[in-house]
């Protein structure tokens, strides 16, 4: 329990004051947090709220979405990125003793009308490598999220850890976020945690389970922990042994969780966590 951080996604229908509170009376100690709700109070007061809550802040989501050609979209989504830094720089100071700074960035799918998925990912690794200076200067950690190949085509170009460390092993101070999710069904995924290990670049860690049958939304398609197929203990004991310390997030899409009482769901989040993650 003492690592375990509710993401604000999966109670994504409660504003910022209300998934702060529900997340300290469920005895949740840290938050993962999304930008919408930051930005619909403002960073200031965000910052401060986060700072009265007394939560350790583990990540915010999300930057990204890199794969425009250049002109002006592609530029956009820099200009985004930077201010997302200067976020997740305000709210990590702002949180509780260990705080990560670690702006956790969804690579971005396929360009309208481009079938071109090696080109994507070039950009994206150019992207990432524009943006490290800037994020070292704020003292934030760029995490690169890999994302199941059924998003490759609108959401995440990365489909593997193993890409996404060749990115993030090319440039200073960039890490990778692993997602149970969209990682669980790889079979190179023990060696590539390992690897991560090695090179220090896990910033975060994401759990939420595979279920089946699959709903008609592929976005809306995580179960809590437990409901699924993923062996959650061994993909723990993978990042034990890699050297991860850090928190584990509890992140679900999930149309049915979303439409519950935050405060129900937080209950139901520590519940998963103590049985199918601390064992």
């Amino acid at each position: 329990m003492s690592r375990l951080s509710l993401n604000t996604a999966t109670i994504n229908r409660a504003d910022l004051a209300t998934a702060l509170d529900v997340t300290v009376k469920a005895g949740i100690p840290a938050v993962g947090l999304w930008r919408k709700p930051v930005q619909d109070v403002g960073l200031a007061e965000a910052a401060a709220r986060v700072a009265d809550s007394g939560l350790r802040v583990s990540s915010l989501c999300r930057g990204g979405f890199f794969t425009a050609v250049a002109g002006p979209v592609r530029q956009a989504a820099l200009d985004d990125n930077r201010r997302a830094i200067e976020e997740t720089a305000t709210l990590a100071a702002a949180g509780a003793p260990g705080s990560a700074a670690v702006l956790v960035l969804v690579p971005g799918g396929l360009p309208p009308g481009d079938r071109d998925l090696p080109g994507a990912r070039e950009r994206v690794a150019e992207a990432v490598a524009e943006l490290a200076p800037v994020a070292e200067a704020a003292g934030v950690t760029l995490a690169l999220e890999p994302m199941h190949p059924i998003y490759a085509a609108d959401r995440g170009v990365i489909s593997t850890l193993g890409q996404a460390l060749d990115i993030a092993e090319a440039v200073t101070g960039v890490g990778v976020v692993i997602d149970t999710f969209h990682v669980w069904w790889d079979p190179d995924l023990p060696r590539q945690i390992a690897r991560a290990g090695r090179a220090g670049r896990i910033a975060g860690f994401q759990v939420g389970d595979w279920i089946t049958p699959f709903p008609a939304d592929a976005l809306l398609a995580r179960g809590l922990m437990g409901e699924g197929h993923i062996d959650f203990p061994a993909i723990v004991e993978q990042l034990d042994e890699a050297g991860y310390r850090g928190d584990i997030e509890v992140e679900i899409f999930r149309r049915e969780i979303w439409d519950a009482d935050p405060r129900v769901v937080a209950e139901r989040v520590v519940d998963a966590f103590r049985v199918a993650v601390e064992g």
